[in-house]
């Protein structure tokens, strides 16, 4: 069996040692410099030869910076002999960029799916994508993961016997429904129509509202305009009590004071995925880990085994 070497980029190193701690093997040292030209340059400080190298970088601000040094990471550990190399990319943020929806329009999702290729990525870890198709774009292996059963373990602590999950938009309500259906509650979703990638108009919700207890649930929240506005819409039906999840915390912009700021929200719920934001903190904020899971599912990487076998898709 190969030996198995993990390092991080500088995104999020916290994560990188968690995933580590629960593997049980030490998080290697990498070195990150700047030329004086602007030009960033990676060395791993460890062997690689032959050996099954792991990246744990999520795609966080600044989005640019932490892509080139996941990129030339990938070309270190393939220039070192590494016998394969796995992205762990915990949050992939040019998943948004998956359509053509505008003339002119660049795919950002597939472009850079192909630079992890080209760089030397032969596999990819990933944690709940912004689109499904997004993991076609890959011309590698790409093994999807979710944190539905983390946030259902969190929220079966509640009385769940009034609750409904509301996704805010249509587009997120297959993963609502599977979140409802591993809670065991009802399911709901707004109408949203976009207008620019902050100002959204949801003009109705589908289902029931009145007098429940909402879940919102959506994948990411960065400035949480969505959100926002789906708050206006529930308090207009009638909802009893509001808590808001989500797998990536982006919370930019001061998002995460504002949605604490509104009374009615009781909790907001995320993964640690990325770091939440320096001076973003918050009573109502509970952070949950992925690290168990990513760490599991590292270990079944390299060990050959079955990952969908423990991670699989509830809406499969």
């Amino acid at each position: 069996m190969r030996e198995i070497a993990v390092f991080s980029g500088s995104a999020h190193p916290g994560l990188a040692a968690e995933v580590c701690a629960h593997l049980g093997v030490p998080l290697s040292p990498a070195r990150v410099s700047r030329f004086a030209n602007d030009c960033l340059e990676v060395q791993l400080q460890a062997n690689c030869r032959e050996r099954d190298v792991y990246l744990i970088q999520p795609l966080v601000a600044p989005v640019q910076e932490h892509l080139v040094e996941l990129l030339l990471m990938c070309d270190a550990a393939r220039g070192a002999s590494a016998s394969r190399i796995t992205v762990v990319m915990p949050h992939y943020s040019y998943a948004r960029s998956d359509k053509k929806d505008a003339p002119r329009i660049s795919i950002g999702g597939r472009l850079v799916a192909d630079l992890l290729v080209a760089s030397g990525a032969s596999r990819v870890l990933a944690m709940t994508l912004h689109s499904p198709q997004v993991h076609g774009f890959f011309s590698v292996p790409v093994d999807h993961l979710n944190a539905l059963r983390e946030l259902a373990e969190h929220f079966r602590g509640y009385d769940l016997s009034r609750a409904t999950v509301v996704s805010p938009d249509l587009g997120n309500a297959k993963e609502a429904a599977a979140f409802a259906r591993l809670l065991g509650v009802q399911v709901a979703a707004g109408a949203k129509q976009r207008f620019s990638d902050d100002r959204v108009k949801i003009s109705a919700v589908i289902g029931e509202i009145a007098g429940r207890d909402v879940i919102v649930l959506d994948d990411e929240i960065a400035k949480g305009s969505t959100v926002l506005e789906l708050l206006d819409r529930l308090r207009e039906l009638g909802a009893r009590t509001i808590r808001i999840a989500c797998t990536h915390g982006l919370f930019a912009a001061g998002a995460l004071k504002r949605l604490s700021a509104e009374p009615d929200v009781l909790e907001i719920v995320c993964t640690n995925t990325v770091p939440v934001p320096d001076g973003e903190r918050s009573e109502k904020l509970k952070v949950l880990s992925i690290a168990p899971a990513l760490a599991e599912a590292v270990r079944r990487i390299h060990n050959g085994e079955s990952v969908s076998a423990l991670f699989e898709n509830p809406h499969s």
